[in-house]
């Protein structure tokens, strides 16, 4: 049809009513005591199970606790937890009494923590006891923090065991006079200079993502168990294994560890799984697993993936094998979830689908008018999870908050069908294993060692097709390039930042391409790369 633009293929926001006074806790915990489900497990992680009445039981002693001990509503309370029972606990009790849960990667450094503690002025922090010792260094150094809450069995001198402020008898805890809009947690996402984000949500977006994608596009019912091996803590987690499950009376599994394909199997056979939410890189390793089950050792009837584009290989692959197609889609921190997804019955592998219904999208030039036909442009999107800030940092929420329209920083074309096709970011920042990874931060860590006088940093595919950091190095004069020094730079990357960030490649050259102004052109290098890979 000439003349049409991606605007074109949005779709009307469906009428969710929210009344004005509205608490999200008090809302996931009550629908299901009022739908008969108190015994139903809501929760399962590796010691145990809880039941809806128990989780209300629960976050109503943790909010009581909260406040006990002196936190007020609006208060931040960082939370560095494990995928356990205690993680809904702590994130809920928060909300409930209008105190503030932010939500932290727990794969970070003792310097991230430190970045995230101060910028956020948390009051309290909350920590799964086998992270402490990160966090540790950090204790008594950070001037809001006035309480340490250590989920486990051993706490530091003057920090409180969580185990201990939910022991005493249960009370009744009124939840706090919040509105839909009022803040309600927040999740930290990386920027273009790896300084994390404190994007903050309101009380109705969660509830939102659950009844735009989790009921109409991904199907969830009451009768579902769920498992996402992304933890809690990303946007994508936190609706896969809370919202979506405790919207319908789900149940969902939760697991600690980190996700290898062996610990994912064991949990999606012992579970019976109905409901698999992953990523491309786990789908690849687990396509190549030696303990790959048959398909008729699972039981699941929906796979989802998220973070990164999904390689189409990997996507007909998984699909032959098991039997269920993956749906792939592209949601973020901002939007909070998927606002671009495939759909049942409308799986085309190599695109990322339509837009979410109650999402619009649109792709815009670098003017910010609309692409035509079939050319590339910069996703954009509006829809009602849209975050409402950037904590503290003004100059990046008005550059990415464009009155309804966020940025996504993603590139896509439109194809004839009608369905996005993913073509790369709008910057330099990279994606591996779902998780933005600033090439810039990479680089600093490597002109660290004391062989190396520059670096840069790009994304490369892998066999799989997955992108990881492929990392340029020209050593200082006099020195050699070896396999062994390429190992000891990535260990010292690693040594130094989050384990994932490591370069996986390492190209020794005589310099790097500049610009006049000795600015690195690492489009120049993306260039090389492609041309000889």
């Amino acid at each position: 049809m000439p003349g049409l633009s991606s605007a074109d293929h949005s779709t009307s926001p469906p009428l969710l009513e929210f009344p004005r006074d509205y608490n999200a806790a008090h809302d996931f915990i009550e629908r299901n005591l009022r739908a008969g489900r108190g015994a139903k497990a809501a929760f399962v992680d590796d010691r145990g199970s809880c039941s809806y009445q128990d989780l209300a039981h629960r976050v109503e002693r943790c909010a009581g606790a909260l406040t006990a001990i002196g936190l007020q509503p609006e208060q931040r309370v960082l939370l560095v937890l494990l995928d356990t029972i205690d993680f809904p606990t702590v994130f809920l009790g928060c909300i409930k009494a209008g105190i503030v849960p932010v939500a932290a990667n727990t794969m970070l450094t003792t310097a991230d923590f430190e970045y995230m503690l101060r910028d956020s002025r948390a009051r309290a922090l909350v920590v799964s006891e086998p992270l402490l010792p990160v966090l540790a260094p950090l204790l008594g150094r950070i001037p809001s923090l006035a309480h340490v809450i250590v989920s486990g069995e051993a706490a530091p001198a003057g920090a409180h065991r969580l185990a201990d402020l939910l022991a005493p008898p249960q009370q009744r805890f009124e939840a706090a006079p919040t509105t839909r809009d009022d803040p309600c947690f927040w999740l930290y996402s990386s920027g273009s200079t790896g300084s994390p984000k404190g994007t903050v949500h309101v009380h109705a977006s969660m509830m939102q993502t659950a009844e735009l994608y989790a009921r109409p596009v991904l199907g969830i019912q009451e009768s579902d168990v769920v498992f996402s091996a992304a933890k809690l803590y990303f946007a994508y987690g936190l609706g896969n294994a809370l919202s979506f499950p405790m919207a319908v009376g789900a149940t969902a599994v939760l697991m600690a560890e980190r996700a290898t394909p062996a610990a994912v199997f064991a949990r999606l056979r012992a579970h019976r799984a109905s409901v698999f939410y992953g990523v491309p890189t786990l789908y690849a390793a687990m396509l190549a697993s030696p303990e790959l089950p048959r398909r008729g050792e699972l039981a699941l009837r929906r796979c989802t993936s998220a973070g990164e584009a999904l390689p189409e290989d990997i996507g007909r692959r998984w699909s032959e094998h098991f039997g269920v197609d993956i749906l792939d889609g592209i949601g973020s921190t901002e939007m909070l979830h998927i606002y671009l997804s495939k759909r049942p019955g409308e799986v085309r592998y190599g695109t990322t689908g339509r837009p979410v219904p109650g999402y619009e999208v649109r792709l815009v030039g670098d003017g910010g008018a609309p692409v035509g036909d079939g050319e590339q442009g910069e996703l954009q999107v509006s829809g009602p999870t849209s975050a409402a800030l950037y904590w503290n940092n003004r100059e990046r929420s008005r550059s990415t908050f464009l009155g309804p329209w966020t940025r996504s920083g993603d590139k896509y074309t439109l194809n004839e069908a009608g369905y996005y096709v993913y073509a790369g970011r709008t910057d330099d920042m990279l994606k591996v294993g779902g998780i933005y990874v600033s090439p810039i931060e990479v680089e600093s860590a490597l002109i660290g060692h004391p062989s190396v006088l520059e670096a840069a940093v790009i994304g490369a595919e892998d066999e799989q097709r997955l992108v990881k950091p492929l990392a340029f190095v020209v050593l200082k004069p006099g020195l050699k390039a070896s396999e062994g020094l390429a190992e000891e730079l990535k260990q010292h990357v690693k040594d130094r930042l989050a384990p994932y960030k490591y370069p996986r490649w390492i190209e020794f050259v005589a310099d790097l391409p500049k610009t006049a102004t000795g600015k690195i052109q690492r489009f120049r290098l993306r260039e090389q790369v492609a041309g000889h890979r």
